[in-house]
């Protein structure tokens, strides 16, 4: 391996997400509307696919439908419904990062080809999930994409105050979780960054986080206990028809703010028992919000040995109650709240003793 390769896959960020999506127009919609993102591009294959390019800040999204026919993301939908087709990833170098990439092992989805002065090249990742080798030419707008047409003065409607992606979390099929970590090691040179069993009640989950080397990129995997009783992650992969991103984590520097402003604007977040907040200050004091404000918005507080942090999830709009989003704030923590998942569940108990 030449330090020039390694060094293009060291060097990896996320240069966008695409999403196969069933109706890109109400999706495009809701996204703009109460999740501040703001449309820049737009695409169109007549016959084939339609596209709307949407971002805010560091996040850039790509929504595809396809019209009749057989494109992949007509296959993707009815495999899956919406869903998270690609994580796309820019590098230094295209051709030198694919190439090192299947020769550790990666299957080759598309080989490298430059359009309109950016250089793509695609490999499998987990389950129907690609990811795609991104490298711009030097002076070439940092958001545009190939066959796309730039959209001016398409400001978002509200200020979310979403800032880039933080995390994905993947739900994998049981027995493929460590077979996955060891895909990101050995083939795109990620380091395993934190490694935890949950148990709930009757239920069980490992979960093993891998982050690029450049620390940009961080997926959080997941597989069921199937031992135990089944549980979130079983139903994920029973109605996504089989393994996939489970949420995008948007980060923000003031989750109280965005919560609130995303709220007025129509998005639904999951709610939370009274009962955690009235334990929260058993398990933590607090160093940024207050009790009251968090509790207003069901929004979740956790902290590791670095800091704290705080979450919140929405309530899936999806037609099989899959793909979610989270938007969490982190106030030094490196870790991702697996604390409440415990503190959710004794408060649920709690809520019912009561």
């Amino acid at each position: 391996m030449t330090a020039r390769a390694k060094s293009n896959l060291q060097e990896l960020s996320i240069d966008h997400v695409t999403l196969y999506v069933e109706d890109l127009d109400a999706t495009a919609r809701e996204f703009t509307r109460a999740y501040g993102l703001g449309v820049y591009a737009t695409a169109e294959r007549p016959g084939e696919v339609k596209s709307v390019a949407i971002g805010r800040g560091h996040i850039r999204l790509v929504l595809t439908q396809a019209l009749p026919g057989d494109h992949p993301a007509a296959i993707f939908t009815r495999q899956h419904g919406d869903g998270v087709a690609d994580i796309a990833l820019t590098t230094p170098d295209v051709a030198s990062a694919f190439v090192e990439a299947v020769r550790r092992g990666a299957r080759p989805v598309a080989e490298p080809a430059e359009d309109d002065g950016v250089i793509t090249a695609t490999i499998a990742g987990f389950g129907d999930v690609q990811h795609t080798f991104v490298q711009r030419r030097e002076g070439a707008v940092c958001r545009h994409l190939p066959g796309f047409t730039p959209v001016n003065n398409r400001e978002s409607e509200v200020d979310s105050g979403l800032l880039e992606i933080d995390h994905f979390a993947v739900c994998l099929d049981a027995g493929q979780l460590r077979p996955t970590v060891e895909f990101y090691e050995q083939i795109l040179g990620f380091r395993n960054t934190f490694t935890e069993r949950i148990v709930v009640g009757a239920q069980a989950m490992d979960s093993e986080v891998v982050q690029s080397s450049s620390g940009a990129v961080t997926l959080t995997l997941i597989e069921p206990d199937t031992s135990r009783e089944p549980g979130q992650i079983d139903h994920f992969i029973k109605n996504h028809g089989g393994p996939g991103v489970q949420h995008i984590a948007f980060r923000t520097e003031d989750i109280v703010r965005s919560v609130g402003a995303m709220s007025d604007r129509g998005v639904e977040f999951l709610t939370t028992p009274a009962a955690y907040y009235r334990m929260l200050g058993d398990r933590m004091q607090l160093t940024w919000h207050s009790t009251r404000e968090l509790c207003a918005l069901n929004i979740l507080a956790d902290e590791d040995y670095e800091g704290q942090l705080f979450q919140i999830f929405t309530r899936s709009m999806h037609s099989r109650m899959t793909l979610f989003f989270e938007v969490i704030e982190r106030a030094g923590a490196t870790t991702f709240g697996s604390g409440n998942i415990k503190a959710l569940y004794e408060a649920v108990e709690a809520e019912q003793l009561r």
